[in-house]
C-alpha cells in the first residue's frame, strides 16, 4: 500500500540489475534464414547477436529475476519495498498486469503495482513515475522495471525487425535519499498517425518503417538530451556517460555526431543485445556498471524514444548519499 508522508523524499538509484533468456541468436542465423548477404545486420544496426525466449519462458519471471539482483546489490528487502513498477508491452497477458506476479514472486508484499506503455520510452516513463512518488514523500522504495519479449511480435519474414528486435529485462532500485539526485524528467510526444512504428490488431505483429524512425529517432533524443541537460542547470560537458535507448547503432552515432559528444562517453551495448524495447535503458545501465564505465558521482544523461511518438531524457547522479 502506497502511504502518503512515507518517507524522507528525494529519490536515487541504488542498483540495477539484469536477466537475460539464455538462448543466443546471432546475426548470421537471420541472414541466412532470410537471404540477406553476411554481414548486412551488423552494417546497417551494429548488432550481431542477441537474447530469445524459448517458447515457455515468462516475461515476469526475467522481470522479478532482474529486480531480485538489483534488490540484493542495494541491500534492501523485498518486504520494504512500497511500488512495484513494469513498463512492458508484450506482458503474456493482458490482464493481470505483469507488476503485481512480479510483486508477489519478490515478496513484496506491501508494495502497490502497475504496469506503464510507453514502447522503447517505458522505462524512461516507468523512472517518472517511481521518482515522483518517492519525490512526493508518498513511497520510500521501488522498483522500475523495464522488460519486453519483441521476438513474439515479429513477422518471421521481415528482414527490418527481425535485424534488431530482441528479449530482456533490467530493473532499478529507487530509494529516498533525502535529496533528489534524479534530474527533471522531459517527456514529450506526437501521435504516430502515420503508422510508422505500429502493433496492430489484425495480426499482433510490429511494422516499422526504418528510415523514417531512424529520422525522428535521431531529431527527438537530440533535442530531448539538450532540454534536460538544461534543466538540470548544465551542460553536455557536465554529462560523464549518455546513456541512450539502444535502438540503432547508426542512431546512437548519430545523436553522438549532432550534439558533438565523444565516442566513449556514449554507451553502445547492442552489438550482443539487440534493441529489447523498454529493457534497453537498465540493461545498457548494468552493462555499463560491468564493464567500469559507470562509477558512483557519475552524472548520466538518459534518453529514450519509441513508438507513439514518445520520447524523453533526465539525468541523474548515480550512486546513493547515506
Amino acid at each position: 500500500m502506497i502511504r502518503s508522508e512515507r518517507g524522507i523524499g528525494g529519490a536515487a538509484v541504488a542498483a540495477v540489475g539484469a536477466s537475460l533468456p539464455e538462448r543466443i541468436v546471432e546475426s548470421a542465423e537471420i541472414e541466412a534464414r532470410l537471404g540477406l548477404a553476411p554481414e548486412w545486420i551488423a552494417r546497417r544496426t551494429g548488432i550481431r547477436a542477441r537474447h530469445v525466449a524459448a517458447p515457455d519462458e515468462r516475461l515476469d519471471a526475467h522481470a522479478t529475476a532482474a529486480a531480485a539482483i538489483a534488490l540484493e546489490r542495494a541491500g534492501v528487502d523485498a518486504a520494504e519495498v512500497d511500488l512495484v513498477i513494469v513498463a512492458t508491452s508484450t506482458a503474456e497477458e493482458v490482464m493481470p498486469n505483469a507488476a503485481p506476479l512480479v510483486a508477489r514472486a519478490l515478496g513484496a508484499t506491501k508494495a502497490g503495482s502497475f504496469d506503464v506503455g510507453g514502447a522503447c520510452a517505458g522505462f524512461l516513463t516507468a523512472l517518472a513515475s517511481g521518482a515522483a512518488m518517492i519525490d512526493a514523500r508518498r513511497a520510500s522504495t521501488a522498483v522500475v522495471i523495464g522488460a519486453d519479449f519483441m521476438s513474439r511480435l515479429l513477422d518471421p519474414a521481415d528482414r527490418g525487425t527481425n535485424a534488431v528486435f530482441a528479449d530482456g529485462a533490467g530493473a532499478v532500485v529507487l530509494v529516498a535519499n533525502g535529496e533528489s539526485r534524479i534530474g527533471p524528467i522531459v517527456l514529450g510526444s506526437e501521435g504516430d498517425t502515420a503508422g510508422i512504428i505500429r502493433v496492430g490488431p489484425e495480426d499482433g505483429l510490429i511494422r516499422m518503417a526504418g528510415h523514417e524512425t531512424f529520422k525522428i529517432a535521431v531529431a527527438k533524443l537530440s533535442e530531448a538530451t539538450a532540454d534536460a541537460v538544461t534543466a538540470a542547470g548544465l551542460t553536455l560537458d557536465d554529462i560523464d556517460l549518455f546513456v541512450y535507448h539502444q535502438a540503432n547503432g547508426r542512431i546512437l552515432t548519430a545523436v553522438g555526431e549532432r550534439l558533438g559528444i565523444s565516442e566513449e562517453r556514449v554507451v553502445d551495448c547492442i552489438e550482443d543485445l539487440g534493441n529489447t524495447s523498454a529493457a534497453t535503458l537498465p540493461l545498457a545501465l548494468d552493462h555499463s556498471l560491468q564493464a567500469g564505465q559507470l562509477r558512483d558521482g557519475d552524472r548520466v544523461l538518459l534518453g529514450a524514444f519509441g513508438a507513439g511518438f514518445i520520447w524523453g531524457a533526465t539525468v541523474l547522479e548515480w550512486g546513493v548519499t547515506r
